[in-house]
């Protein structure tokens, strides 16, 4: 196959990252070891779309060393770490990608993954598995299983289940405990301020903060910005999550009455144009706009684009509009995921439980060969919480064991009061 990266010679450096990042995934590298010595996947070829970052590259290392033959690309033209595409490419890595890729090298990049013949995917966001169902259904013969990372791509997956669309078992690695508990909470909060940071250098501090989405994302970003000192407006759709929003403390309002009243705003929701027009031209001059959701289209840049008067990059992944009536708004990251356009994405330690997650998911799609319908699938219970096991070992902690009379009464209804 071979690579198309940016720049070979940052491949030093890129190694240097990945190697950094495997110090803080423990229980991925206990994994690999296991996967070493009974190769679950010898002879499966991997076609990925993921982020091309540190961690994603100690996934591949895992997949390999489990027997695996891997293609793999991005899956946002803003999310590739250019240093770790040209590390991979220098270990013998079918990697494709940049940081800043046309839409057209993008869908090229998902093709040549493709052109791979893989019979196993790995995706974030749907676009792989999308691409397949829709421009290349030949191959659907030869797939056994595919796994998912985001809630954005389980959104479209379930929608694909619910029209008799999916042709292949998907394992939904996002609805993992130890992956949305941990990776969309602690994860995306975090990296999404980090994000936003490193774009403005904002003080967030006496901040009025507009979260779009309450779901776990939502609530992480909330946290985090609560935890710099900023006042929380969450903007939601769900009575429940609104609901719950109110009682952490913050406040709950409709955006179109939030637009007037925010200096900073995200979203995080995995749905379309939950800022739009209308709400931008009611923002105060200065507000700075941010999204954390998988695709681009939760802000309508396409609008903003339209109705300002004029547009220029003033910093790294910032852009200011200047509107007709003299207000300046900006925008992070083109409005693409803001914690890998403008950062580096989650910690190599949230990571370590999703990547863990990814390869269990795809060994046991590859184990369970022919037995499992064209559906989403979650991973069973008891792998879900090994990970959580296998990542306490690796930290040193220990946690009680359930003693014979209590496993007794807990599968019990006989005794009560």
């Amino acid at each position: 196959m071979g690579f198309e990266v940016k720049d070979e010679s940052l491949a030093e450096q890129g190694k240097m990252n990945i190697a950094y990042a495997e110090q803080n995934m423990p229980a991925l590298r206990k994994v690999r070891e296991r996967f070493e010595k009974e190769k679950p996947l010898e002879g499966v070829r991997v076609g990925m779309a993921l982020h091309l970052t540190k961690e994603t590259a100690n996934l591949v290392k895992t997949l390999i060393a489990g027997g695996a033959e891997v293609a793999i690309t991005g899956c946002n033209p803003l999310s590739t770490q250019d240093d770790v595409a040209a590390a991979m490419a220098a270990d013998g890595v079918n990697v494709y990608g940049y940081k800043g890729e046309t839409n057209e090298d993008y869908y090229k990049y998902l093709n040549t993954v493709l052109d791979f013949k893989p019979n196993a995917t790995i995706d974030d966001g749907c676009d792989l598995i999308s691409v397949i169902h829709s421009k290349r259904p030949e191959m659907l013969e030869d797939l056994i299983v595919g796994t998912e990372e985001t809630t954005t791509g389980i959104i479209r997956l379930r929608a694909m289940e619910n029209d008799n669309a999916l042709k292949y078992p998907i394992m939904a690695v996002n609805d993992n405990l130890t992956k949305h508990l941990f990776d969309n909470y602690y994860g995306t909060g975090q990296s999404t301020l980090d994000g936003i940071m490193r774009a403005t250098n904002v003080l967030f501090s006496g901040k009025t903060v507009v979260v779009s989405g309450y779901g776990s994302c939502g609530k992480g970003v909330a946290l985090r910005a609560s935890g710099l000192g900023a006042n929380v407006i969450v903007c939601e759709v769900n009575p429940v999550r609104a609901l719950q929003a109110r009682q952490d403390g913050h406040r709950i309002m409709p955006i179109a009455e939030a637009a007037s009243q925010g200096d900073v705003f995200v979203t995080v929701t995995g749905d379309k144009h939950v800022i739009d027009v209308h709400h931008l031209e009611k923002m105060k001059t200065g507000a700075i706009i941010a999204n954390s959701g998988h695709f681009d289209c939760e802000i309508n840049v396409t609008g903003l684009d339209k109705m300002a008067k004029s547009k220029k990059r003033i910093r790294w992944q910032l852009d200011e509009y200047l509107m007709e009536d003299g207000r300046k708004i900006y925008l992070c990251g083109e409005g693409r995921l803001v914690n890998l356009a403008a950062a580096e994405g989650h910690p190599s330690e949230v990571m370590d439980l999703s990547f863990c997650g990814q390869a269990l998911a795809l060994e046991y799609g590859v184990k369970n060969k022919g037995k499992l319908d064209a559906k989403v699938h979650l991973l069973p219970l008891d792998v879900d919480e090994g990970i959580a096991r296998v990542k306490l070992e690796a930290m040193g902690f220990k946690i009680d064991v359930l003693t014979e009379e209590q496993k007794k009464y807990l599968a019990s209804w006989q005794e009560g009061t």
